[in-house]
């Protein structure tokens, strides 16, 4: 029989924490990463080896961080998707992943996270895959420091560079992503962010966001893409100091919005857009502070759109500084500076006394006749704008900006 002592010590070693077992695997094109997996446990870590792994449809279903030695390529050969993660706590990193396979039935995607939390993507290298990185109900993930490169072919057979779907809390930052259909894409996804990504060279928007709330995407840059940015259906989205430029063609926008309502967009750059933003069945948007240079529309402002506030904005060199299709304005524009404006400021305020109308009789007039277009900076369009301006007439008397800024201020 144990003593009073004896039975003391050995209570106190039974309630001690047991040491960890985890242990780290070294893998290598020989040992495989397949065979790998089966045989690590939770907590485990494996380190991939330089080489090149030709292998596709490698399941993760526990908690593992699997780590890249001078980014090893993993070759899925066009037969499938390369990491599904199923597991919660997984981290993949420093990868050179390539060569998903497209298919028209499942998204394979050079990883794919599936219904899991605290799952990272972070310093992969992919190229050729038909989605990059695919988060499906998933919560608190991120996804950083990646480039994501695809090849531009038709829409309905490029995937998406950076995909969520149904999820909560992500972050998306500091990735490169081109050659997807979209750069990144959110559907119902909400309390999440975008930040300091770049996306370009995408074959439809840099961004698309769809039923997305409570959402932040700031200090991105966004260029040469076929459409520029959606914003569609959402509320509660801050847009801030990101770069739109060069989103250039006939159904092009730096930012396209639609039927969005209770959001800001503020510290932002459009510049050389066909349209900078294009606002429609958008209600209760904050556009402060954002700076409007050398695109065909500045803003374009749809009827359909009320209680919107446009204030301390800058536009310079755009052909047309606002457009809107309706006689009847419900928005409001105060103190930005146009750089079109001829008035005075006597009191030297550094506001005009003068309002300002920025609608031009012109713009109002391919509203109605888009080929008219052909006539821009012809003799009878500046003549006609000179017109209106003495005599208004056409152009929405309520769309005027009372106290416009007079000199170009640093935002």
């Amino acid at each position: 029989m144990y003593s009073i002592n004896g039975l003391r010590l050995l209570m106190v070693w039974v309630l001690l924490p047991l040491p960890s077992l985890a242990r780290t695997w070294y893998v290598t094109p020989k040992t495989g990463i397949r065979h790998t997996l089966t045989l690590a446990t939770s907590g485990d870590t494996l380190q991939i080896g330089p080489g090149t792994y030709r292998e596709h449809s490698l399941i993760v279903n526990k908690p593992l961080v699997i780590l890249g030695e001078k980014f090893p390529v993993v070759d899925a050969e066009r037969k499938g998707e390369i990491f599904t993660v199923q597991a919660d706590n997984v981290l993949i990193r420093g990868f050179d992943l390539r060569n998903v396979g497209i298919t028209s039935t499942i998204d394979w995607a050079a990883v794919k996270v599936l219904e899991a939390r605290q799952v990272r993507v972070v310093g992969n290298r992919i190229s050729h895959c038909y989605f990059g990185v695919y988060l499906s109900a998933s919560n608190n993930c991120l996804v950083r420091g990646n480039t994501i490169a695809g090849v531009p072919a038709a829409e309905q057979t490029t995937g998406n560079g950076i995909h969520a779907w149904k999820c909560d809390q992500i972050r998306i930052d500091n990735n490169r992503v081109s050659g997807h259909r979209d750069g990144i894409y959110f559907e119902f996804v909400t309390n999440s962010s975008i930040q300091q990504n770049t996306s370009f060279n995408n074959i439809r928007y840099g961004l698309h966001f769809m039923f997305s709330h409570q959402n932040a995407y700031i200090g991105n840059t966004f260029r040469d893409n076929g459409a520029g940015v959606a914003v569609m259906y959402t509320k509660g989205v801050t847009m801030r100091n990101n770069v739109f430029v060069h989103n250039w063609g006939s159904a092009a926008y730096g930012l396209l919005l639609k039927d969005i309502s209770d959001s800001q967009i503020e510290q932002n750059t459009f510049q050389k857009n066909t349209i900078g933003i294009h606002m429609e069945g958008s209600n209760r948007i904050t556009v402060r502070q954002n700076r409007f240079i050398e695109n065909g529309w500045g803003v374009r402002v749809q009827a359909s759109c009320v209680d919107n506030l446009f204030q301390q904005n800058q536009f310079q060199g755009n052909t047309f500084d606002v457009a809107t299709n309706g006689n009847t304005v419900l928005n409001t524009f105060d103190q930005n500076y146009w750089d079109k404006y001829e008035g005075y400021d006597l009191n030297r305020d550094g506001l005009g006394d003068v309002p300002y109308h920025p609608v031009s009789l012109y713009s109002v007039i391919l509203e109605q006749m888009p080929h008219g277009i052909m006539l821009l900076r012809s003799f009878m369009v500046s003549l006609l704008d000179r017109a209106e301006k003495v005599m208004p007439s056409l152009t929405p008397d309520a769309l005027v900006d009372k106290q416009p800024v007079m000199k170009l201020k640093s935002l």
